[in-house]
């Protein structure tokens, strides 16, 4: 791999390995969520509806911790930030079962938990390597570092299921909880501070200049540059759809599962076989983004799970279909990461990539925030969750519309200082 003249090769591959497994652990904390809303319930009583909302909490404070933590990252450097997340993120997953009420479920699991796993997630590992990296070579480490996520899930939910099945859920948080504080050690190649920003090029009268070197932007600056782009709303519009696929499907697969009179461990092995195909998933979005259109992989990506929840609802829900289902859907689950992210950098550069980035995966948890949360609520509604694989497919519809209008060419960056 070629690397920035001050990186080496080997501590290129020595970034993103650790940016991989970081992501590994916190994400497989968030993405085996849904194994314990069944427990949780049994033992708190509080019902499926409030589990799911402090869950659906969960998935809205992910993702808005993330340009907040991105911000923070950028200023300071990711490596504070990621030691903050592991506290946080093992202190919520180690007080969750010391409470019983839907107070004490939101700040641990909704809140605390869940800011944590943000302060250690995508926008900030992704835009932490990617700054450092060639603009090559940004698509495939982006899709290495997602791969890492998906590992994490194919690892910890077969795990914490038989944790929870032999010791009890108590014991499964505590373990997680535990395995959480690696990522403090392993924030340490991360720690260095933010990138510099790129000088503006100061010239004197004799010396020729092809073109006028772009003003240095502030980060309000380039915040109402992107919230004024359409290309980057069609990016929030998409993840929105991804983000409300994810959590119902992390929520509440397991009572899929259950109202098919299957066992928990069809659901912990379906979660597993998600996140092991979209190790290949990943890694095949972030080569692809480097050889044909963005928007085109995204838009293919969203359609195919429209078309695969579709055959779904049409085949017989026997433990082969479920496995079927996660293979084919794990091969789309955040596939979609490595082309958004690259897609904002291509638009925006690098110098705010975690707080845009962070930005988009904002929008992705407001979307999930609605998968978990509604999924819930058709479960108590409707004693089931039909409406939900409905609204999955015309989501997907959308989203995959949604990317055909995003232009990938660089947005002219102006400082107002420059027009002045």
């Amino acid at each position: 791999m070629s690397t920035h003249p001050e990186m080496t090769p080997r501590a290129a591959w020595a970034l993103i390995l650790t940016a991989s497994a970081i992501l590994m652990i916190t994400m497989g904390a968030r993405l085996t969520s849904g194994l314990f809303l069944s427990p949780i319930n049994t033992s708190t009583g509080l019902g499926i509806a409030t589990v799911s909302f402090a869950l659906a909490i969960g998935q809205f404070m992910w993702g808005a911790a993330q340009p907040v933590f991105g911000a923070v990252a950028d200023k300071y450097g990711s490596g504070r930030v990621i030691v903050l997340g592991g506290v946080m993120l093992a202190a919520g997953l180690a007080a969750t079962p010391f409470v019983s009420s839907e107070f004490g479920l939101i700040l641990t699991m909704g809140i605390v938990s869940a800011a944590g796993a943000g302060a250690g997630s995508f926008s900030i590992l992704i835009g932490a390597t990617a700054q450092r990296l060639p603009a090559n070579k940004r698509p495939f480490a982006a899709g290495f570092i997602n791969a890492g996520g998906s590992f994490g899930q194919f690892v910890f939910a077969p795990l914490m299921q038989a944790i929870i099945a032999s010791t009890g859920w108590v014991a499964a948080m505590f373990t997680m909880a535990a395995t959480s504080l690696l990522t403090i050690p392993l924030a340490w190649p991360l720690r260095s501070r933010k990138a510099k920003p790129v000088p503006e090029l100061v010239v004197s009268e004799d010396t020729p200049v092809p073109a006028p070197a772009a003003p240095v932007l502030g980060l309000g600056e380039q915040l109402k540059i992107a919230m004024r782009d359409r290309s980057y709303l069609y990016l929030h519009l998409g993840f929105f759809t991804c983000g409300f696929h994810i959590a119902f499907l992390v929520t509440h697969l397991p009572g899929e599962v259950a109202l098919c009179n299957l066992s928990a461990g069809v659901s912990a092995t379906a979660l597993a076989l998600i996140g092991l195909f979209n190790i290949a998933g990943s890694l095949g979005a972030g080569a692809l983004s480097t050889r044909y259109r963005m928007k085109s992989i995204l838009a293919v990506t969203y359609a195919a799970r429209a078309v695969i929840i579709g055959l779904y609802l049409l085949a017989p829900k026997t433990p082969t279909t479920f496995y079927v289902l996660a293979a084919a859907l794990g091969f789309t689950w955040l596939a979609t990461v490595p082309p958004t992210a690259g897609l904002v950098g291509k638009l925006f550069g690098m110098r705010y990539l975690s707080t845009l980035f962070g930005l988009t995966l904002l929008s992705h948890q407001i979307g999930g925030f609605f998968g978990a949360w509604l999924g819930g609520l058709s479960f108590v509604t409707y004693g089931d969750y039909t409406w939900m694989w409905y609204a999955d497919i015309v989501l997907a519809i959308g989203a995959a519309l949604s990317n055909l209008p995003i232009r990938e060419a660089p947005v002219v960056r102006v400082a107002a200082a420059a027009k002045a």
